[in-house]
């Protein structure tokens, strides 16, 4: 069954504004035939109630407990209901300068705790630019843990938030490396849109959307989902 995930990332900013919106996902996406996440801010995790999704964290700790302050770890996480986590997002990589080892611990950690993982990937515009976007995806596929409750997400960095989008034929590309390399399901995470969604859901070996901004917005979301379910 193919995945569709919901990346809040640092939003919305009110408890209200959240639980509203994920009340209206919630019952929108109730009948459609997918495997349904959301990714809400660590906040709001123990506030929502959903019947149609399952709640992901989009960041973990590789601790159990102990003296790291600011960290949520994979055991609490898991006592809350969580289901999933992302580890590795493009933000998480070159905004706040995570490292491939970081995230294998990560990712281990979870999987040791009974979480599931959507471990992130892609390249930047001047490793695309350079010809050097299959080494580098390469070498943080690398440090991921080959295990059936791993799917992968292909971010092309360049892609995200910048007016520029990859083709079908690179996503392909990619995606069909991605298998090669892990034999995991992979989503598409760069972009995807209600404009963009029905051409990126017939690409081969899609088997899913990461979603940034558009699932911030239900309807939206909604019908990305159902171009997802064709």
């Amino acid at each position: 069954m193919r995945i569709l995930a919901a990346n809040w990332k640092m939003n919305p900013e009110t408890v209200d504004e959240a639980l509203r919106l994920a009340s209206r996902i919630d019952t929108l996406l109730k009948d459609l035939p997918l495997v349904k996440l959301l990714f809400p801010p660590y906040v709001y995790i123990p506030l929502l109630k959903l019947e149609n999704l399952t709640l992901g964290a989009q960041d973990v700790f590789y601790e159990p407990k102990g003296a790291f302050t600011g960290e949520i770890s994979p055991t609490m996480l898991r006592d809350l209901g969580v289901g999933w986590v992302i580890v590795g997002h493009s933000e998480r990589r070159n905004v706040i300068g995570e490292v491939d080892e970081v995230l294998r611990k990560k990712a281990e950690a979870s999987l040791r705790y009974g979480l599931n993982v959507v471990y992130c990937v892609g390249e930047r515009l001047e490793e695309r630019e350079r010809g050097e976007h299959f080494s580098v995806v390469e070498r943080q596929l690398s440090f991921v843990p080959r295990d059936e409750r791993v799917v992968i997400a292909y971010e092309p960095v360049w892609a995200i938030g910048t007016g520029r989008n990859a083709t079908p034929e690179q996503i392909e590309e990619m995606h069909a490396f991605i298998k090669d390399r892990v034999g995991l399901k992979v989503l598409y995470g760069g972009s995807v849109k209600e404009k963009n969604a029905g051409e990126l859901a017939a690409v081969e070996g899609v088997d899913g959307f990461l979603v940034g901004g558009a699932s911030l917005r239900p309807e939206e979301f909604y019908r990305i989902g159902v171009a997802l379910s064709r």
